[in-house]
């Protein structure tokens, strides 16, 4: 049995070296400005290949329903979403939070009040959220979002922001 490396093994580690023999800063960072509770949050949410347990903690209670304080575990995909747009774009200013998790009674309401409310939204689940992202003209925000094709993404021209959720692939 040959102890050596032949050259072309040789030069496949130089050139791919084991992950743990790599020095990667994964860490995905994101800040946002809630419009409706004047909150602000900067969080890194994921680093060395694993979500962070805390930080989504943080996100939970800042993206909770905004009307009564109700929260939901939210979908780390939704994060990471919002992570591919801005390093897509090269823009990692502030996500403005307009909506995220929308408890049962709220989601009731506001279908009350309008047909634009979807019964089963995914926002009722953790799994969507509204936003405008500073220094970006919406439409373009949502021509990213739907390139990337990582779920559903809404346009809201008249009210100027984005829907972006982890369901299937779809857009209004």
């Amino acid at each position: 049995m040959q102890k050596f490396l032949t050259p072309i093994c040789l030069a496949l580690l130089l050139l791919f070296p084991p992950v743990n023999a790599m020095e990667t800063d994964d860490a995905r960072t994101l800040k946002f400005f809630h419009t409706h509770t004047g909150q602000n949050l900067e969080v890194t949410y994921f680093q060395n290949g694993l979500y962070l347990l805390e930080p989504m903690e943080e996100l939970r209670g800042f993206l909770a329903d905004w009307r009564n304080g109700e929260t939901k575990e939210i979908d780390p995909k939704l994060m990471d979403i919002l992570w591919k747009i801005q390093q897509t774009t090269g823009n990692t200013n502030t996500f403005e939070v307009i909506s995220a998790y929308r408890s049962p009674g709220t989601n009731r309401y506001l279908r009350s009040k309008s047909k634009g409310v979807a019964q089963n939204s995914q926002h009722v689940v953790g799994k969507a959220i509204d936003v405008r992202l500073r220094g970006m003209d919406t439409t373009k925000l949502r021509d990213i979002a739907l390139e990337l094709k990582l779920g559903g993404v809404g346009f809201y021209a008249k009210n100027d922001f984005v829907h972006v959720d982890t369901g299937r692939v779809r857009r209004w």
